[in-house]
Order: C-alpha cells, then structure tokens, then sequence
C-alpha cells in the first residue's frame, strides 16, 4: 500500500458526496475505493491507512459488518472509521454500533461535515497509542481488552511474550536489524493468533520486545505451540549465516568477558482465570509478568501456563511447561 492512503469502501456504484471524497483526498497522497470487505482487510493489514470511509446508504448492513471488521481487528481497529449513514435515526444508531469513530447523515451541511471529519481525525491522533514500528495497540487497548473480559466473564489467556539474547543480537548487528526482529514476532503473534482465534483473539506491544496477546483459554496451546515453531523456524535466518550454522556466537557479558551467546529464542508466560477469580487486569499482568520471568529461566523458546489456584499460599507454583515437540509435564 502507499505509505499515506485513505479507502472509500462503497459496496455498490453510489456517488458518495463531493465534499467526503475532497476531504479524503487532502488527508492522504492516493485514495483507494474498495468494494469487497476481504480486500478492506487485506489492503488495511499491508499498511496501515489514515481513515476508511464506509458508505452505507444503499447496503447497510454489508457495510456495518466490514466496519465490524475492521474494529474488531487488533492491528486495524485503531484506524479512525467514519460512515456516511442514511438520514434515519436507527441507521444513525447502528452505524456507531458497528465502530464507527464518527457517522455523518446524508444531508448534513457542508461546514458541520469538515468540522466532525477533522474533529475526529484530532481525537484518533491524540489517543492513538500504538507502536511506531509494529503499529499494535499499547498498553491502554491491552488493559481495555482483558478489562471487557472480565466484565463479560469469559474464560481467557494472557500471554507474556518475550525474546531471549535479543539485546546481545542488537549489540552484535545494528538497531536497524534488532527493529526487524521486533517486526517478524510482531507479525508472527498477529497471523498467528488471528488464524487460530479470529476475532476473539488480540495481540499488543508494550514496548521494545514485549507482546501480550490474550485468548481464550481452548486455544492455548495450539496458539503458543504455533508461535514458538514459527518463531524458531524463521528467527536463525535473522543472524550470518557463519553465526547460523554455528548455533552461536560469542559476546561479550558486563564484566567484559567473552561467553557464548545462542540464537534468539522466544519465552511466553500464560495466566489464566480458570483457577483464578480476577477484578482488575492490573492482577492479571502482575501474573502475566511472573510467569513471562519463569519462562525465561527455562532453555529454548517455551510458554508456560500457570496453574495455581486462589488458595494456593504464596510463593508455591504448580506451572504446566510445554515446547512444542518436546512436551514437559506439570512440576510443582
């Protein structure tokens, strides 16, 4: 996709109204008119656009669904969503259902129309809070996200993913190739989740190599044993390929001595509220947190899944371990 683009998605031939199109075009180099929800998707997935505008005069509901869609999406839904609804209340009200940052009527007058548009632009500005590199919501959607469920009292996964050697992988190559890094786990959490959860799952990045990605509980361990076997697929071709075939290389260690550092790995901590009875997403973060710090005491990528309970004392961990190919049982 061009770096600065914006999408008209208009399921049907209708004219949408001058000024929405003029509007369009002065928020972005190239706007793109979509029809089909698959290609919305497809297109807002390759990079990330500065608004879709969804006409939803003659086809309503098509078009509330792709606006769903698009919201529903953890990578997508940040991207500002205005709907050009019919003038009928009830097509007022369900445009907002639907996600819509912002619903504009069919005769609404000129001035009001760019004022609202613009207006709206500002406010998805000033609360976007995503990662420049990775474009994943941040810590607030995160806190948001595990809030929801708990209101709702699904049963649900948070997962702690981190990288293991990744700063000495930075010493030894560059930033510039660290941030690919981030990238490719980025992507992988995303594709992988999504494909496995759908829409019930959501990825996010805290910062620097730090990911949480929530789900329900039944997809835990197809969804961390897909992560990991993609992730130690893909991860050695980021290093030489002298580096590659070694397994290793050496670094240096604060004291500055030389020891073998070994290719990047990835370690997942998992909580859940099966055993737990949780309030706050703040108590199941600070679990999240602990176990992402247990992972990363064990070797190669790993997830493990806590499996205490609310009257177990302090301090006592019963954690289910697993690498995928090499299962390791419950240890208490």
């Amino acid at each position: 996709m061009v770096k600065n683009s914006a999408i008209l998605f208009s399921p049907d031939d209708a004219t949408p109204p001058t000024a929405l199109t003029e509007w369009l075009a002065r928020q972005a180099d190239v706007v793109l008119t979509i029809r089909h929800v698959d290609d919305l998707m497809a297109m807002s997935l390759r990079g990330r656009p500065r608004v879709v505008a969804f006409d939803a005069r003659t086809v309503p509901e098509a078009v509330y669904d792709a606006c769903r869609r698009l919201k529903r999406d953890s990578y997508t839904g940040v991207v500002p969503a205005v709907v050009l609804s019919a003038d009928a209340d009830e097509a007022f009200d369900e445009a907002f259902r639907a996600g819509a940052d912002e619903v504009i009527r069919e005769r609404i007058e000129l001035h009001e129309l760019l004022t609202r548009l613009d207006a709206m632009l500002r406010r998805s500005d000033r609360d976007l809070v995503v990662h420049p590199s990775t474009r994943l919501p941040g810590a607030a959607e995160i806190e948001n996200d595990v809030a929801r469920r708990l209101k709702n009292e699904l049963r649900f996964a948070m997962c702690y993913a981190d990288l293991d050697h990744f700063k000495e992988f930075n010493d030894r190559y560059s930033y510039y190739d660290g941030d690919r890094v981030i990238r490719i786990l980025a992507k992988i959490l995303h594709d992988v989740v999504k494909g496995v959860c759908g829409e019930d799952g959501f990825v996010g990045h805290i910062g620097g190599d730090d990911f949480i990605f929530v789900i329900p509980t039944a997809y835990i361990t197809e969804t961390c044993s897909e992560i990991v076997n993609v992730f130690d697929l893909l991860i050695p071709f980021q290093y030489s390929e002298q580096d590659r075939r070694a397994g290793y290389f050496f670094g240096k260690d604060r004291r500055g001595q030389l020891h073998r550092v070994p290719l990047m790995t990835v370690s997942i901590g998992v909580v859940t509220n099966d055993r737990r009875h949780f309030t706050h997403a703040a108590q199941v973060s600070e679990l999240a947190t602990e176990m992402k710090s247990y992972a990363k005491t064990l070797p190669g990528s790993v997830y493990s899944v806590d499996r205490r309970t609310d009257s177990q004392p302090a301090g006592v961990l019963r954690i289910s371990e697993s690498k995928p190919a090499v299962p390791v049982g419950d240890k208490s």
